[in-house]
């Protein structure tokens, strides 16, 4: 029997998988766009015959380097496509590690069928000039995890090809980029720093939770069917993966919130993203709540009264107003027998719950721009745990 295998490829929820792939690259950046402007400003020459440019892009894990620079080159290679032939190696140095190996896979995307056994790198650089030349093309190579090969060889590879043209019959054949984790400038002989220019480094920040947020949109927007998600479980996926800053991981949450969803159907399942299916689909997410669990069990009554009222609420919905708390925390005084406190005082319960990370608060400007209002999320913890815990503690610290 093979049903288990009828939801492969059903699309229920996911319509193009391949948008949540690492590797995809996005008709247009989000979050990115100064960013593309000063990469730019480093390639002003590139469209002219003898122009070209240089850059070292360092930042975090997941910060966009790669995406940014694959996306840049599919834009310059179409937009001056009609004023000069301008070609693309990227290559993954974590794979091709010594210079040796670079440089045959430089050689290989000019040429697939190119000879390397036997050539020194000297004869494959050679190589490299005279297929540009007989192309009348650019070239722009582009080093990705650039840090693996200086450690293995060296910055002499680096020098060779910012160096390619001297001695040649035309300028501008090769421009270089350089991305890594790491601050490779302290790495490189001065030599090869002089020529690359230290004014070219672009550094590359972490991605703040809106950009995560508009990230996560834009592979919901391309990736699932269209009605089968809302904004708010969008921003608590951002939430989710916000600490991190990582692109990766708020592409990873989506998909493993897609995949959840995805299972639990069964006919008559509502096919909808849900907030129990962003929580559900990591491990990761009940592993925080068993370690940090200390943050609940120090609070006073009331203050777990208060978390009370919005795991309640937050089981259902991604998001609730102060107002919601307010409400849901009378309740729950009644409930338990109890004189709720001032909001004032419930207000900093509220507080003291973000600052322990318990809860993510957004404030956002209320329709018409009159007044503001706070929303509360709930992206690192299972609500549904912490009110049965909850639930538990509340008479015991009562009667104390």
């Amino acid at each position: 029997m093979t049903d288990y295998l009828d939801s492969i490829g059903a699309g229920i929820i996911l319509a193009n998988a391949e948008a949540f792939n690492f590797d995809f690259v996005p008709p247009r950046l989000v979050g990115r766009s100064t960013l593309q402007r000063e990469l730019a400003s480093k390639f002003t020459t590139i469209a002219q015959p003898e122009g070209s440019g240089r850059v070292v892009l360092t930042g975090p894990v997941g910060s966009g380097k790669t995406v940014l620079i694959r996306r840049f080159c599919e834009d310059v290679q179409r937009k001056f496509a009609d004023q000069r032939t301008i070609r693309t190696a990227h290559i993954n140095c974590r794979n091709a590690s010594t210079s040796m190996q670079v440089v045959q896979r430089i050689v290989h995307t000019l040429d697939p069928g190119h000879p390397d056994r036997g050539l020194s790198i000297g004869e494959l650089l050679n190589s490299i000039r005279k297929l540009l030349d007989r192309a009348a093309s650019h070239l722009i190579v582009v080093l990705d995890e650039v840090d693996h090969v200086l450690r293995r060889s060296g910055d002499e590879l680096l020098y060779h090809l910012l160096r390619i043209d001297e001695d040649q019959r035309r300028n501008g054949s090769v421009s270089l980029i350089l991305i890594s984790q790491e601050q490779v400038l302290d790495f490189l002989e001065p030599a090869v720093l002089s020529r690359l220019g230290q004014s070219n480094h672009i550094r590359v920040q972490p991605y703040t939770v809106d950009e995560l947020e508009a990230i996560a949109l834009q592979r919901a927007e391309l990736g699932l069917v269209e009605g089968t998600w809302d904004f708010d479980v969008i921003r608590l996926i951002a939430e989710k993966a916000g600490p991190s800053g990582d692109a990766r991981r708020v592409i990873e949450f989506l998909n493993a919130a897609v995949e959840r969803c995805e299972f639990r159907q069964d006919g008559h399942s509502e096919p909808f993203l849900t907030i129990q299916d962003v929580h559900e689909s990591s491990d990761l997410v009940a592993v925080n709540v068993s370690t940090k669990m200390d943050h609940v069990d120090d609070l006073s009554a009331h203050a777990m009264m208060t978390l009370l009222a919005m795991c309640r609420r937050l089981r259902k919905i991604p998001t609730m107003t102060m107002g919601d708390v307010s409400g849901l925390y009378h309740l729950i005084c009644e409930e338990y027998g109890q004189s709720p406190k001032s909001h004032t005082t419930m207000w900093k319960y509220v507080k003291h719950l973000e600052h322990t990370q318990i809860i993510v608060s957004n404030v956002s400007t209320v329709e018409g721009g009159r007044g503001r209002t706070t929303h509360l999320t709930m992206p690192h913890f299972l609500p549904a745990d912490i009110a049965s815990r909850l639930e538990m503690l509340i008479p015991k610290r009562l009667r104390k």
